[in-house]
């Protein structure tokens, strides 16, 4: 536990940037499954609707950290693939 005040209120930080995250993160989640679904139904016009949707919130996510940048590079670079093969 913490005991100086300063320790003190990097624990609340922490924890408000933990949370922030996690909502940040299950957004963009959401995004992707979305984008998922759209692949998998084969609207190609909904798919890329959801691609341009997903693709600012993976770019968002990165430039804060919340995932790695070649991570988010890889996930569009795939996803991309997939909605132009449609």
């Amino acid at each position: 536990m913490a005991n100086s005040a300063q320790a003190k209120k990097r624990a609340r930080q922490a924890e408000d940037a933990r949370q922030r995250n996690a909502s940040q993160r299950s957004a963009m989640r959401t995004g992707l499954k979305k984008l998922e679904a759209a692949i998998e139904s084969g609207d190609k016009e909904q798919a890329t609707a959801a691609f341009k949707a997903a693709i600012p919130a993976l770019d968002k996510m990165a430039g804060k950290g919340i995932v790695h940048r070649n991570t988010a590079a890889r996930s569009k670079s795939r996803l991309n693939a997939r909605v132009r093969a449609m």
